[in-house]
């Protein structure tokens, strides 16, 4: 388990329950950006593109009144034990949240998240809604040593997938397997040298 926490911890029990013996090893660390209270006038929404963003920014302010757009069904429901109550999940990937943003939002859309987001949600709206980015934390690699004895990695992120590869170097995935959330996560795995590499048929936990 690759994943940061508290994610890492939520997805090796769901793999114990199915039989599986997770161990977890983040290969990132989410380190709050520093800041104050964001300036919310003019802010008709908020969009999420990850767990992480929501738990940072709500660390930030207490105003919950904005409507909410989710990248997945993980990211709303952290949005709404958060306090928010109007939050609409796009159950999916970075291109299906700037769908349902630009069918579903008006006026300035304020997206909390990382410093080197893993997509560019602004491209993928092409202007259909103007977007405000805030760079809330920024995750940076544990450097931690891949357990000695694994048979499968999850990779839930391009960023992580990265730093798997990096970490387990040019043959450390030598008859193991890999599971990546989705396309993006998986391509960067292939430096790693893994004997397969599946892509999950959904972006979801």
């Amino acid at each position: 388990m690759t994943r940061t926490e508290p994610g890492a911890s939520r997805t090796a029990a769901r793999l114990a329950a199915r039989g599986f013996d997770p161990l977890i090893a983040p290969v990132l660390a989410v380190r709050p950006i520093i800041q104050p209270a964001p300036d919310l006038s003019g802010i008709t929404a908020l969009a999420f593109t990850s767990p992480n963003g929501v738990a940072v920014f709500a660390d930030l302010t207490p105003d919950r009144s904005l409507p909410v757009f989710a990248v997945g069904d993980v990211t709303a429901e952290r949005a709404r034990q958060a306090g928010f109550t109007t939050v609409t999940s796009a159950s999916g990937a970075l291109a299906d949240l700037a769908w349902l943003i630009a069918s579903e939002a008006t006026g300035r859309v304020l997206v909390p998240g990382a410093r080197e987001p893993a997509g560019d949600l602004d491209a993928l709206l092409n202007r259909a809604v103007e977007t405000v980015i805030l760079p809330v934390y920024e995750a940076t690699e544990t450097r931690a040593k891949a357990p000695a004895d694994f048979e499968a990695v999850l990779a839930h992120s391009p960023r992580a997938a990265k730093a798997v590869a990096r970490a387990l170097g040019r043959d450390g995935g030598a008859g193991r397997l890999a599971v990546a959330i989705s396309a993006a996560a998986a391509a960067p795995l292939a430096a790693a040298g893994f004997a397969e590499i599946r892509t999950a048929g959904e972006p979801t936990d």
